[in-house]
């Protein structure tokens, strides 16, 4: 096998192998194809010359008549007839095989007809029995005209016979060279990869295969080799990789739990201090640290404030107590964002505190919430204990990343329950501004009528006020109640409409009034802060219904699916949505309704009309659709 061959790739060889055979099988389809079109246009060509004997023996009897416009019409078609056969007609196909017998016989024809054509024409007819001599002779001019194209036709289905032999050699020779080719190019070659193979799985690692080529299985022999013998160099240090190995995933395990351990940590720490002493043990722990440091970095002031510690000596604490920027190496806020080693240098009359305890080196690590410096943790150690390894850093950056994150936790669900006191006291006062303090006015105004009536001695007067007196103070009494009802109310996440069913029965016994709940539908769950704010909402509508609506039946509707939906209706008086005169309390509490719908994202509906009863709705939007 030559050089070039070798080193040429198996597709070049299959492909130019395979071209090869493919041209040469295509020029013979299309050689054979070529023929059998001409085959083809020969047999029609044979049919339309036997058409023009058929249409000679027409013309002669026509020619012995006397209708000339008969004649006429044959005369067109034997023209017809021979300018087809002249040009042929592709597209049937239809064409005289071209040769010199041929193109004679055809131009015999068609001179004998041009005589015969004119004498067949001319007026007063001809002799019928020198016309059919003359058509016989025209018949046999055709005959020899037929013949040619028939001898044409012989020696091109000999042709076409030789190109199908010829076609069947090329394939059987063509399929010869493709199995010797699959066996010189691929079939050796994997038998040789295959029995090194073998030999590997046997367990001889120094099997290798001869590389003879330069194309793809050149190339597989040549990586077989090579992971030959990269198995042969790990077989030889394997025991070392899977001790160091070993010891790579037991440190990262290790990692991993203490890690896992301060996630969980973080998650059950109750307040700061309890976060700061945690995270303090457990990072002198993972750094194997001799003492260790939490300070809280007060931007405001510029100090550090010890927040714990771990294995300090006691004399140290009221010095480390709060550091002063730039007093000492621990807590430059601009010393970088990563953890720093930093050497303590040796005792003298103006020693730190750190190093009058024997500590030479200290591992500041920042404790950084989105490039906020919140504090630093520092690793104190004696002797030469303060290098660092890579693992080590990044373990103590991301627990130092864990401390920021709880103490960002803490510092927001302070910051929550401040907001949810504040929250609640704003709607205390505002409860108590809208019912209480109001009815207070009123008795304020009626005390004031009372004392005039004394005063002037109207005995009717003060019976009236002392009346509105006491209805004002039951009617506070209520409010308290209610507003007591309110501040009490809790759900269950799982269970609102069983919250709503007790709301119901305690306003049934406070009222005497029948109410019925209708539960439409079944839906997700609501927030507990959504469920309380429904279930307020609910009792304002109650409570409007108490005071104004001298109803004699309530109902309630509540529909879950595809959004929560709750609707409280009366048979009462009813009243003027737009008048004010004679409704302001009545829309006192719609706008409280309003206001605590807003908060949770809902609205209220209120239909009313005097006589009619009234109709409050309440609707939440509906939930997004959950992604595929």
């Amino acid at each position: 096998m030559s050089t070039t061959l070798r080193a040429t790739s198996l597709s070049s060889k299959l492909g130019t192998i395979g071209a090869a055979l493919l041209l040469l099988a295509l020029a013979s389809i299309g050689l054979t194809l070529w023929v059998t079109w001409q085959l083809e246009g020969g047999a029609a060509a044979v049919n339309e010359a036997g058409r023009l004997r058929m249409q000679v023996w027409r013309l002669a009897q026509a020619a012995g008549t006397d209708d000339p416009q008969r004649l006429q019409a044959y005369v067109r078609q034997f023209d017809a007839s021979l300018a087809l056969l002249e040009r042929g007609d592709p597209a049937r196909p239809l064409l005289v095989p071209r040769g010199e017998a041929t193109a004679a016989s055809f131009e015999r024809v068609r001179a004998h007809w041009a005589q015969l054509q004119q004498r067949w024409s001319a007026p007063g007819g001809a002799d019928p029995r020198v016309t059919a001599a003359e058509a016989s002779a025209l018949v046999d001019e055709i005959d020899a005209f037929v013949g040619a194209i028939e001898a044409r036709l012989s020696s091109r289905t000999a042709v076409l016979t030789t190109f199908q032999l010829g076609l069947m050699g090329l394939a059987i020779a063509g399929g010869v060279a493709m199995l010797y080719a699959a066996y010189l190019f691929v079939f050796n070659p994997l038998a040789r990869l295959q029995a090194g193979l073998r030999q590997v799985e046997q367990g001889d690692l120094s099997a290798r295969v001869d590389v003879d080529t330069g194309d793809e299985f050149g190339r597989v022999a040549e990586g077989f080799n090579r992971m030959a013998a990269t198995l042969q160099g790990f077989y030889r240090d394997l025991e070392g990789k899977v001790r160091e190995k070993t010891e790579t995933l037991r440190a990262e395990r290790e990692r991993l739990a203490v890690l896992y351990d301060a996630t969980a940590f973080v998650a059950r720490a109750q307040n700061l201090d309890e976060l700061a002493g945690g995270f303090a043990r457990r990072m002198r722990a993972v750094a194997r640290a001799d003492a260790a440091l939490l300070r809280w970095h007060d931007a405001a002031r510029g100090r550090h404030v010890l927040l714990a510690t771990d294995c300090v000596p006691a004399e140290m604490l009221e010095h480390e107590r709060c550091l002063r920027a730039g007093d000492c190496h621990c807590g430059q806020a601009d010393a970088g964002d990563g953890a720093r080693v930093i050497a303590i240098q040796a005792p003298g009359p103006a020693a730190t505190p750190c190093e009058r305890y024997g500590f030479e080196h200290v591992v500041a690590v920042p404790v950084r919430l989105h490039e906020q410096l919140l504090g630093e943790v520092d690793l104190l150690y004696r002797g030469s204990g303060g290098a660092l390894a890579q693992d080590d850093r990044v373990l103590l950056e991301s627990l130092a990343s864990h401390l920021a994150s709880g103490m960002e936790s803490l510092r927001a669900a302070a910051l929550e329950r401040e907001a949810a006191v504040a929250e609640e006291r704003g709607l205390i006062a505002r409860e108590l501004h809208d019912s209480i303090a109001q009815a207070l006015a009123f008795l304020k105004i009626q005390v004031q009528l009372l004392r005039g009536a004394l005063r002037r001695g109207e005995a009717a007067q003060v019976e009236q006020a002392a009346g509105e007196i006491d209805a004002g103070v039951r009617e506070s009494l209520a409010d308290v109640r209610e507003l007591l009802l309110h501040f009490r109310t809790r759900t269950n996440t799982d269970d609102f409409v069983g919250a709503l069913k007790a709301t119901l029965h305690k306003f049934q016994q406070q009222t005497g009034l029948p109410t019925q709940l209708e539960v439409h539908g079944a839906g997700a769950p609501l927030p507990p802060d959504v469920q309380v704010q429904l279930l307020h909402v609910v009792q304002e509508a109650l409570s409007n219904v108490r005071k104004h609506a001298g109803a004699s039946r309530v109902w309630v509707d509540v529909q879950q699916h595809p959004a929560w939906r709750i609707e409280v209706r009366d048979d009462g008086r009813g009243f003027d949505p737009g008048g004010r005169a004679d409704a302001d309390d009545t829309h006192v509490g719609l706008r409280i309704m309003r206001e605590r719908a807003a908060g949770i994202g809902a609205a209220v509906q209120v239909e009313s009309a005097r006589g009619q009863g009234t109709r409050v709705v309440v609707a939440l939007p509906e939930r997004e659709p959950l992604a595929a």
